[in-house]
C-alpha cells in the first residue's frame, strides 16, 4: 500500500512582548526607517526570561493538536527542528514529547537553521511515507534572541522568537505515491527538496559551541553574501520542486517563504509571477524567527482562512550551513 503525508492542521505561538523598531533605536544606532526600508521589520516578539525554546514548541504543539482533535498519545513520531535547544542534550524534543503526552514513538531533533522546518517536514514525510509512523508532529521553535549579539545592528534587529507545529498522518493514496502529473493531485505532500554546501559555512554561524569554546556564543553573518545566495539557491530550488511534479509557476495559489527578508520574499513572489496577495508575510510583526517562521505563516494563513483544502502551497527556506530547501504541498 501507498502512503502520503496529509496536514490535519497546524498552530503557532509567539511570546507576549514585543519589540518594536523604535525602541531598538533607543539603544542602537539605527532607525525604525532604516531597519524597514532593508528588511520589511517593524517589531518582533521576544521570549520572557525563563520562558524556553521548549515552552514555545509546547504551546505551538498543543494548539496544532487541539486543531486536528488529537492528544499528544495520537502522535507517534515528534520532529523538533530548532537551532536553539533547551540544553546541549538531550534533544529538546524529548521534553516537549512528555509534556504533550506523547507516550510512545520516536522523538528527536533537527539542526538546519531555518532550513530546519523543511529539513523536518521532509523527514517526517519519509517516515510517514515508508510506513514507519501513522501521525507526526513537526515543529519549528526558536528563542534566537538569546544568542543574538544586542549591540551588533546588522543582526540583532533581524530575528525574533517563535514555534509553529503542523500535524501530518499518513494517508493511503490511490495508488501514485510519487511525484509526477498523477499523483500531484491528490492531498498531502507531494515532494521535498533538501540541499547544502559547507562550504559556506562561515557565512552565517554561531561563534560559540560545547567543542569549540563552551560556550554559547553570538550569531554572526555576513549580510550581503548570504543575501546573494538566498537569491540564487532558492530560485534554483524551487524551480527543481516544480520540475519534479510536472508544474508551473501559474499552478501555485500560495507561496509561504521563509521570512528573512522582505526584499528576498517579494523578488521570489515576482519570479513565479504570484500577486503579492498570494504570497504570505509575516517578516514585518514576526522578523526572522529562523526553523519557526515556515511553521509560524503557515499557522496564521491557514488560521484566518486564506489557505484552502486542495490549493497548491510552496514552502522554501535557506539557513546556515548553507542549508536550503522546498516542499510542494496540496493543502
Amino acid at each position: 500500500m501507498n502512503f502520503r503525508a496529509q496536514v490535519l492542521a497546524c498552530g503557532g505561538y509567539l511570546p507576549e512582548r514585543i519589540v518594536t523598531n523604535d525602541e531598538l533605536a533607543r539603544t542602537l544606532d539605527t532607525t525604525d526607517a532604516w531597519i524597514r526600508q532593508r528588511t520589511g521589520i517593524r517589531q518582533r516578539h521576544i521570549a520572557a526570561e525563563g520562558e524556553l525554546t521548549s515552552d514555545l514548541a509546547v504551546k505551538a504543539a498543543e494548539r496544532a493538536l487541539a486543531a486536528a482533535h488529537l492528544k499528544g498519545s495520537d502522535i507517534d513520531l515528534l520532529i523538533l527542528a530548532t537551532a536553539t535547544p533547551d540544553n546541549t542534550f538531550p534533544a529538546t524534543a524529548t521534553k516537549v514529547q512528555a509534556r504533550i503526552g506523547m507516550k510512545g514513538g520516536a522523538a528527536f531533533d533537527v539542526q538546519a537553521v531555518c532550513s530546519g522546518f523543511i529539513y523536518a517536514l521532509a523527514t517526517a514525510n519519509n517516515f510517514l511515507r515508508a510506513g514507519q509512523a501513522k501521525r507526526a508532529l513537526v515543529i519549528g521553535a526558536e528563542t534566537f534572541s538569546r544568542i543574538l549579539d544586542w549591540n551588533d545592528r546588522g543582526t540583532c534587529v533581524l530575528f525574533g522568537d517563535g514555534a509553529g507545529a503542523l500535524v501530518l498522518e499518513a494517508k493511503a493514496t490511490n495508488g501514485h505515491a510519487g511525484t509526477g502529473l498523477h499523483s500531484n493531485m491528490e492531498r498531502g505532500v507531494l515532494s521535498t527538496h533538501l540541499h547544502s554546501d559547507g562550504c559556506n559555512y562561515g557565512i552565517l554561524y554561531v561563534d560559540g559551541g560545547p567543542s569549540l569554546n563552551g560556550r554559547s556564543g553570538y550569531l554572526r553573518m555576513e549580510g550581503k553574501e548570504v543575501f546573494r545566495l538566498a537569491v540564487e539557491r532558492l530560485a534554483a530550488v524551487v524551480d527543481e520542486a516544480l520540475a519534479a511534479n510536472g508544474l508551473a509557476a501559474t499552478d501555485i495559489d500560495w507561496l509561504v517563504p521563509h521570512q528573512a527578508n522582505k526584499r528576498i520574499i517579494d523578488g521570489m513572489g515576482r519570479r513565479l509571477g504570484l500577486p503579492a496577495e498570494k504570497v504570505v508575510v509575516t517578516i514585518d510583526r514576526h522578523a526572522n524567527t529562523s526553523a519557526a517562521s515556515v511553521p509560524l505563516a503557515l499557522a496564521e494563513a491557514a488560521g484566518d482562512g486564506r489557505i484552502q483544502p486542495g490549493q497548491l502551497v510552496l514552502v522554501e527556506a535557506m539557513g546556515g550551513g548553507i542549508t536550503w530547501g522546498a516542499g510542494l504541498l496540496r493543502w
